[in-house]
């Protein structure tokens, strides 16, 4: 089946034929998530259907980074406040808590807005990025009635052109917060 979809899309080809009629082991290519196998017996070789090769660059563990600040709240689980990876950094929501006490700066969502963004701006310095490099944002509220108190602050924070967002009403989030933001952004 695989084989159909590779050959319905006519990626480019390497001829591999010699390669391949020279061995009996097969050939490994690893790529991001999957590994495939491929040699003299799993596919057969005419002269209608040339041989393929797939090139790709793939990220590996060891090339994430975990970034953490005393700056912002630490995370309220088993997870980071932010990876960078492949020239990208990516920041987990982030709430509007007082990094020092773990508590709400205040009950109103423009005071959680206005320290969700002082947070995640101290993560991005951390990583070596800054509110200019987010291409994408991710806004989660409590109340979607909210949004238009929400943007007139989070417009303060980025820079045109803004990044591209999403923002969604939740059921619930962590610690009963108001709002939460969770970014992308070029290193």
């Amino acid at each position: 089946m695989t084989w159909a979809v590779f050959r319905s899309i006519n990626p480019p080809t390497i001829d591999l034929s010699s390669a391949l009629r020279s061995t009996r082991s097969p050939l490994v290519s690893a790529g991001f998530g999957c590994a495939t196998l491929a040699g003299v017996s799993f596919f057969r070789m005419s002269s209608r259907s040339p041989p393929f090769a797939s090139l790709s660059v793939s990220a590996t563990p060891d090339k994430k980074e975990v970034v953490s600040t005393e700056k912002a709240p630490a995370a309220l689980g088993p997870y980071s406040q932010a990876i960078k990876a492949n020239n990208l950094v990516f920041l987990s929501g982030v709430l509007g808590l007082i990094p020092e006490t773990g508590k709400f700066v205040s009950d109103s969502v423009e005071d959680q807005t206005e320290q969700v963004l002082k947070n995640m701006g101290e993560i991005l310095k951390a990583s070596g990025a800054d509110y200019s490099s987010v291409v994408k944002t991710t806004i989660m509220l409590a109340d979607l009635g909210d949004f238009k108190k929400v943007n007139e602050i989070y417009a303060k924070y980025f820079p045109a052109p803004s990044p591209a967002r999403s923002t969604y009403q939740v059921a619930a989030l962590p610690l009963n917060a108001k709002i939460e933001i969770e970014c992308i952004a070029t290193l």
